[in-house]
């Protein structure tokens, strides 16, 4: 019963993870091949194509270091992406180093389809102190052997149009200072009820304000959160209560989604849809993301990741700016602190010079390359630095993300044991409050069966 509820679901896919735990069994190499001379190739994979340029910067640089290896870079779009990396584990087709998630690699490393990048000569050398606090600790398995270099972190906050909050008579400071609670949503709500327009140009604060008739919303939409566990949505209130994903993290065992403040203030945030300060669910198709909304001007705060920064610095006709996240009944303000890594998967061909590579791509050269091309905050201080200054020049601060890791305002990702098929469970059931009205008090359920799942296992 444990092995068929660890394995029932694989990553987004929908391949059979005894299929792949078997072939990983079988391809296998048995240890990193040395003394390899004459053309190497490492072939990478990527999803990001914002990112594309800047990694093939730094694919070009490793060659000029190191003129026998060459790197092939492969991008994929989100969703084709883990389909086609499952499908390449099984198939043996996988690429030799590939970039991961946080909520993909503990699978994958119980499946043992990744080096341990701490048993291979060129990257046990990597320390966790090399990258921001946090980082690297977190592409540990359970068994303690580290399966991914730190690639770059985000954290949350509000993008806006400077051009809309200075017709609605707001300020930067006003913004920098709202708080909210989950009783009557505070100076945040006031703010987002303010700017949020009706069609016949009446404000969310103004009498005869009509919420079945939207033209602007104080708030952008970005669908119920149940697919990152509210990271770009609702994870800044509930972070900013001091709960609490799990009973620990990394590694927790048991998850909190049964806790009456973690309830009330989710009941909170999708109750702004139904007073009409943020769109219901099928406003906005599933592609209209939170940027093209308040590009169309269709809202007027959008809560987005540092990973989106390069998308709205892109969009014409917008004069964008950030500001922090509001502050919460902990008296802090809140943000998730999450970042990607690049794993080693045992079907590299070259092992060792696969390893060279990600070695490569967590050096101080390599992310200040990515910093410089200003589309993420690189994990090492130096690559961080060097994304603040290029934002910088492109006219954008940037502090209401660095404050967040400044501040020591931030809290993980929840990192646990079977994450697919942990989502699987609680994806369905927030999209069906946000969608369906369902009630808060459903999550209960759910939680138990995640923590039922986990028990087993």
């Amino acid at each position: 019963m444990t092995n068929h509820l660890t394995r029932r679901t694989l990553l987004a896919g929908g391949a059979s993870a005894l299929a792949l735990g078997a072939l990983a069994a079988c391809s296998s190499p048995g240890r990193v091949r040395t003394g390899r001379s004459g053309a190497r190739t490492v072939s990478y994979w990527l999803w990001d194509a914002n990112q594309q340029p800047a990694y093939q910067a730094v694919a070009d640089a490793f060659h000029r270091a190191n003129p026998d290896i060459t790197v092939r870079i492969t991008q994929l779009g989100w969703n084709d992406y883990w389909t086609k990396l499952t499908a390449g584990f099984i198939a043996g087709t996988a690429p030799d180093v590939f970039t991961d998630h946080l909520t993909k690699f503990p699978q994958y490393a119980d499946l043992d389809v990744l080096y341990r990048l701490d048993e291979l000569d060129v990257t046990k050398g990597i320390r966790d102190d090399d990258y921001q606090s946090g980082l690297a600790e977190l592409w540990k398995g359970r068994d303690g052997h580290r399966y991914g270099s730190p690639k770059d972190w985000d954290t949350i906050a509000m993008f806006y149009d400077q051009r809309a909050m200075a017709a609605a008579g707001v300020s930067a400071e006003e913004l920098g200072a709202l708080e909210w609670n989950p009783d009557d949503g505070g100076t945040f709500e006031r703010m987002i009820a303010h700017l949020t327009v009706d069609t016949k140009g009446r404000r969310g604060d103004e009498p005869g304000f009509d919420k079945d008739h939207v033209a602007v919303y104080g708030l952008s939409s970005n669908g119920s959160g149940g697919d990152g566990f509210g990271q770009s949505t609702w994870s800044p209130f509930t972070g900013s209560t001091d709960w609490a994903y799990t009973n620990e993290n990394p590694w927790g065992d048991r998850f909190r989604f049964d806790d009456r403040v973690v309830q009330d203030t989710l009941a909170w945030y999708y109750g702004l849809a139904d007073k009409g300060y943020m769109a219901k669910y099928g406003v906005f198709s599933t592609t209209t993301g939170p940027e093209v909304q308040l590009a169309a001007g269709k809202c007027a705060l959008s809560f987005n990741g540092s990973w989106m920064i390069g998308s709205y610095l892109g969009t014409e006709g917008l004069d964008v700016a950030v500001a922090p996240t509001p502050v919460g009944p902990s008296g802090r303000r809140a943000s998730m602190f999450n970042g990607l890594g690049d794993s080693i998967t045992k079907q590299a061909k070259d092992p060792e010079a696969a390893a060279a590579w990600v070695a490569f791509l967590g050096s101080d050269e390599a992310q200040r390359i990515v910093g410089e091309r200003g589309i993420v905050f690189p994990a090492r201080p130096a690559g961080t630095a060097a994304a603040v200054a290029s934002f910088r020049e492109r006219g954008l601060d940037v502090s209401a993300f660095t404050r967040q890791v400044e501040e020591d305002t931030t809290f993980l990702f929840p990192v646990t044991r079977n994450p697919a098929d942990v989502q699987a469970l609680f994806q369905p059931a927030f999209d069906d409050v946000y969608a369906n009205g369902a009630p808060v008090s459903t999550l209960t359920g759910v939680n138990e069966q995640v923590n039922t799942l986990l028990a087993l296992t």
